[in-house]
């Protein structure tokens, strides 16, 4: 398992979970003060844990004809990389502020260790999950949908700005998998999605949260549990319903 620790000097990063659905605009704007901050040497490192309203996101590769149902949910341009994805209840946002420079200045060793840290998270719950060339995001082989189908269980996608990445993972709990209907999620129609739910798996937030948090901690270093995240805790609080 590839590690990216930073130095013991930095000390740990913070870990914040928000209950109840935060508007994307506000949980964006929260992130990117965050991540400001941190560059600057004003913040710590952090990974904030989720849950968005339903809505399908742009990334920065989207294409026009992946949006199958413009008016079914919001749709949000966003400044990470990839295609469309949808993010809503019952799915666990993981965005992830953390210093990339520190830990080697290597973006694709970066985003290697997320997806093990993905993986890893997923075999706790005895899923085997996997990777695939060619394709972004965190997969679960379907054999008995037919010779080489798999469905995506957690798709990444990050930005960097000064060194600090922003965004980071969507993890399939338990979903509505319909939603997912008004995209060709990541650009990829020759596979389907699927969640911890659809494969069994009745894991509870509270379970998935402390599962990648022992994960984390093996891979990145340790963490220091915290209730809002300054300097943009008002903004996220008014925007939880």
């Amino acid at each position: 398992m590839q590690r990216l620790r930073a130095t013991a000097a930095e000390g740990p990063v913070e870990w914040l979970v928000t209950a109840g659905p935060v508007d994307y605009d506000a949980a964006v704007a929260a992130m990117q003060a965050r991540a400001e901050a941190i560059a600057a040497g004003a913040a710590s490192e952090l990974v904030w844990l989720l849950e968005h309203p339903p809505l399908y996101t742009a990334g920065t590769s989207a294409r026009r004809d992946d949006l199958l149902t413009p008016e079914r949910f919001p749709v949000y341009r966003t400044g990470r990389g990839g295609q469309y994805t949808y993010h809503g209840p019952g799915q666990r946002i993981v965005y992830v502020m953390l210093d990339v420079g520190r830990r080697g200045g290597d973006v694709r060793k970066f985003v290697t260790a997320l997806e093990a840290w993905t993986i890893a998270t997923l075999a706790a719950f005895g899923v085997p999950a996997g990777t695939h060339a060619g394709q972004v995001g965190v997969w679960v082989d379907r054999p008995e949908k037919g010779p080489g189908q798999r469905d995506k269980i957690a798709a990444i996608g990050l930005r960097l700005r000064r060194w600090i990445s922003q965004h980071g993972l969507a993890i399939n709990v338990d979903p509505d998998l319909t939603h997912f209907d008004g995209i060709v999620p990541c650009g990829v129609r020759e596979h389907g999605v699927t969640s911890l739910a659809d494969l069994g798996c009745a894991a509870r937030f509270d379970e998935v949260d402390r599962v990648l948090r022992e994960t984390f901690e093996a891979m990145f270093g340790a963490t220091r549990a915290v209730t809002d995240m300054a300097p943009a805790a008002a903004a996220v609080s008014a925007s939880v319903s």
